[in-house]
């Protein structure tokens, strides 16, 4: 039986990606990079240094990761305060009032940098609902390096049998694969062209995978 899930944020809680990919696109004219659109597409899940780290590779700037980084963390932070288009992913907080009211342990694993998740946790008020918050802007490895959900899982308590994670990209669904966990893969309106085949269950609307939905699947499947 699922006692634990693990969120993602970007994507699963929040929809962000609008104002990330603006952000980014601003720093890509900042330091003069043309970068196509299926090369973004492959950054999906990871934290914003390794992408920079890769940028930097890929197009050999004279720059350092960390210069790119602080370059699109600044066009985020203006974004955040200014921009219209952010909003919580439809159906996410009724999901995950759901999940606390039924006593389920929920844990954060966001490639997102603490700060980030601290801002949309303060704004939308979800701190309360979360045992823990984790970062992988602060491991060494990015999703699809399963570490942040192995991490994730043992900040739950649980057994990973135990646990499902909520992830809406490639790399995210591949790391929690890869850390032994139930991946649901949700089909998020903004991550565009994402690979779900290796997710347990793929989903396109929150409501599949409340509490009650959750017990007759996972009743269905041990049978």
């Amino acid at each position: 039986m699922i006692k634990g899930v693990i969120f993602d944020m970007d994507g699963v809680i929040v929809d962000t990606e609008p104002l990330h990919h603006k952000a980014y696109r601003l720093m890509f004219n900042d330091v003069n990079i043309d970068v196509s659109n299926s090369l973004y597409e492959s950054f999906t899940g990871q934290s914003t240094y390794n992408i920079c780290n890769r940028l930097c590779e890929h197009f050999k700037l004279p720059l350092s990761p960390h210069t790119l980084v602080e370059i699109k963390r600044d066009h985020f932070n203006f974004l955040f305060e200014h921009d219209k288009d952010l909003k919580l992913i439809e159906g996410v907080l009724d999901l995950i009032k759901n999940y606390y009211q039924n006593g389920m342990t929920l844990v954060l694993a966001s490639s997102a940098s603490m700060a980030n998740i601290d801002k949309i946790f303060n704004r939308y008020d979800l701190n309360a609902y979360f045992k823990a918050k984790l970062s992988g802007a602060d491991l060494k490895a990015s999703k699809p390096h399963p570490e942040i959900f192995i991490n994730a899982a043992k900040a739950t308590g649980l057994n990973n049998y135990e646990c499902l994670v909520i992830e809406d990209s490639t790399n995210g669904i591949q790391a929690a694969k890869a850390a032994n966990l139930f991946c649901v893969g949700f089909k998020s309106p903004n991550s565009k062209n994402q690979d779900y085949s290796k997710a347990d269950l793929v989903i396109d609307n929150f409501n599949e995978i409340n509490s009650t939905n959750l017990l007759k699947l996972f009743s269905k499947m041990s049978v």
